[in-house]
């Protein structure tokens, strides 16, 4: 059975993925799926950068804004929409260009990875999440540099969420959940495709992410973020916990100044990047494209002869 195109379009945040999707969707003949783990959400448009109806061009986005906040998002329901996305892309006859920085969703879908759990038994997870509300994050991070250390260098301390999945996998399989990754990693794809990551020197990278969120700020930020927690939404929804908001929160929560606020989300936004960065060396598949000193058609071009020489598609069609 020949195997379906997939294009990957990835890279840190501020890379300049959007604006080069829209080009390489009207090139191929694609629809772009958002791989993006805020975007999926309603009426959190600012703080996640999502490209606004009138900004597609006609190109058919695919999951986003397609829960509310207070929904859960993780991986596996991911994997589930993306998929389901895919197949409606392929039967319109078109390449689904897979478009975001959340690498461990683009993983997921890419080799197809199976999260089959034990999820009959919720004793152990129940049991770090009280030890977590009771005593913090960091003895979950303790104990997980003790039992998994790839795991516990790879997830963020603030990640409460991933360190109780990462222990609780240990507890219930006595395999490290790095190991199973690693072991999930080395699956073949069943997907003809091209993972495609952009690049950006790092000086002009973090000028740009520090760009985004003043004008974030700019298109009101505080104000989308009083407007959720007027819906009722809190800091402990995983939806708040995404760059921008929780910082927000804390402003409007009195933890912190304004300067204090803007200088948080400037700073963890660039270690998010370079977080990004470091997932995606890792990927043994990946190409980089560098966008230095390169107009968008450069990259655009240098695309689609990739796409050519791979035979994921063998002519370029207009839209």
């Amino acid at each position: 059975m020949e195997k379906k195109p997939l294009v990957i379009l990835t890279g840190p945040t501020a890379a300049g993925k959007t604006a080069l999707s829209l080009k390489l969707a009207r090139a191929i003949g694609g629809e772009i799926v958002s791989a993006d783990s805020m975007q999926v959400y309603r009426h959190m448009d600012i703080g996640s950068a999502k490209i606004r109806p009138e900004e597609m061009q006609g190109i058919a986005h695919h999951l986003i804004d397609v829960l509310m906040p207070w929904e859960e998002f993780n991986v596996v329901r991911f994997q589930q929409l993306a998929k389901q996305a895919c197949a409606g892309i392929w039967e319109r006859g078109h390449i689904p260009i897979v478009a975001g920085g959340t690498g461990f969703y683009i993983q997921a879908l890419l080799y197809d990875i199976d999260f089959t759990e034990n999820d009959a038994d919720t004793s152990v997870r129940e049991k770090w999440e009280k030890l977590a509300k009771e005593q913090g994050g960091q003895v979950l991070y303790e104990r997980l540099l003790q039992i998994d250390p790839a795991s516990a260098a790879a997830i963020h301390k603030n990640n409460t969420k991933r360190m109780i999945r990462a222990l609780e996998f240990y507890e219930q399989t006595g395999t490290p959940i790095s190991a199973h990754n690693e072991e999930q990693r080395r699956r073949k794809s069943p997907y003809c495709f091209l993972y495609a990551v952009l690049t950006r020197e790092r000086v002009e990278l973090y000028e740009r992410i520090d760009r985004r969120v003043e004008q974030m700020l700019q298109k009101g930020l505080l104000k989308e973020v009083e407007t959720l927690k007027e819906m009722g939404c809190t800091r402990q929804m995983t939806a708040m916990q995404g760059l921008g908001y929780k910082e927000m929160l804390d402003y409007l929560e009195g933890r912190l100044s304004w300067e204090e606020a803007v200088y948080t989300i400037k700073r963890d936004t660039r270690h998010f990047a370079k977080r990004q960065l470091t997932w995606f060396r890792r990927e043994p598949e990946a190409v980089f494209f560098s966008m230095d000193a390169k107009e968008e058609t450069q990259v655009l071009a240098e695309l689609l002869a990739r796409l050519k020489t791979e035979r994921i598609t063998d002519k370029n069609e207009g839209r």
